[in-house]
């Protein structure tokens, strides 16, 4: 997320070329970049772009993740699916055709996998499929990876790239094999129904994207199964609108009250930075607009660095070692643990 170690603005504006029904819900948004911009939108199989939609007066940033693969595709894809009150998601399959604009972040997220060579367990609900399928297009394409796959949906009718999986079964048929769960036909899925499809496969890194119902099952059908936890990647899809949970014990313990110095899409602010309040919700109820998606600490669309001061973060299921050493922390989580505060959006 960091250019040339300089803080520059968050978004540009992209247009889109095509938009591509892929189910009755589900609309791919092909959108080439600029020469100038090819830089700051190169990408790893996995990752997501956020896109700020303004609808009248209102403005909301969503992150959606890439379904292209920057290994096969020319153009960057999102696919965005409808979702109950999902406010953006739905903005955008009503009302975005091609020609439109968009105001974009480039790449970003750690849903990525270390090698290209690995033999990887994928698992996936509803749109949790998007960036599985970039990880997918990314292995056969330019790696010797094997790939197993369960892909849950309602029907068949629900199942996205259904046409494109079934293509590439057909030629890497050596390397990729699909199992799809249909809930029409089997029932929702569950933890001893999963667990014999993964037995064969405890020895690879796990990959689990979608709705948080999904993923619940998912990873413990994996430890029922004998995947270890340390070999388990998540990215959760939640369906739900996103609003701030309240920290229902009170502030953590060494939190206080703080100023927070933000800088975002190249402007610096200073905000009063309450104890026990997270960061992200103090950003937006200044009126800006942060990315972030499921303020779970879940899926790292909200990470930012920090630049001086202290945090501690109440969860975290996505930054790893290597982020904090980089820097990174996830706004929707942070509460304040020194009187200053200086973070910066890439």
């Amino acid at each position: 997320m960091e250019q040339n170690g300089a803080a520059t603005p968050s978004f540009h504006r992209l247009l889109v070329a095509e938009v591509i029904t892929e189910t009755p819900d589900a609309h791919t948004l092909v959108l080439p970049v600029p020469p100038e911009l090819a830089a700051a939108f190169s990408y790893r199989p996995g990752q997501y772009l956020t896109v700020r939609v303004r609808d009248g007066g209102r403005v909301f940033a969503r992150s959606y993740s890439l379904s292209s693969s920057p290994h096969t595709d020319e153009h960057l894809r999102i696919t965005v699916k409808r979702v109950p009150d999902g406010q953006a998601s739905n903005w955008i399959c009503d009302h975005v055709r091609a020609g439109a604009a968009l105001d974009l972040a480039p790449p970003a997220g750690f849903f990525t996998p270390a090698s290209l060579d690995d033999d990887l367990l994928l698992l996936a609900g509803g749109s949790g499929i998007t960036p599985v399928m970039a990880i997918i297009k990314s292995v056969l394409a330019a790696g010797r990876g094997r790939l197993a796959l369960v892909y849950a949906n309602r029907d068949r009718r629900s199942v996205i790239f259904d046409a494109e999986l079934t293509a590439l079964c057909e030629r890497h048929g050596d390397r990729l094999t699909v199992t799809h769960w249909l809930d029409g036909d089997r029932g929702a899925p569950s933890r001893d129904a999963l667990a014999p499809l993964l037995s064969a496969y405890t020895d690879r890194e796990a990959f689990v994207c979608g709705p948080e119902p999904f993923v619940l099952v998912a990873l413990e059908a994996l430890r029922h199964a004998g995947v270890p936890e340390r070999r388990t990647r998540i990215e959760r899809f939640d369906a739900l609108p996103c609003a701030a949970a309240p920290d229902a014990a009170g502030p953590p313990a060494g939190a206080r009250d703080a100023t927070a110095e933000v800088t975002l899409d190249g402007q610096t602010h200073h905000l009063a930075w309450p104890a026990g309040t997270r960061l992200l919700d103090v950003i937006i109820s200044a009126g800006l607009n942060p990315p972030y998606s499921c303020r779970q600490g879940n899926c790292g669309a909200c990470a930012c660095r920090l630049l001086t001061g202290e945090v501690d973060l109440v969860h975290n299921e996505v930054l790893e070692d290597e982020d904090f050493a980089d820097g990174y922390i996830l706004a929707c989580q942070a509460v304040a643990r020194s009187e200053r505060v200086s973070v910066t959006y890439y």
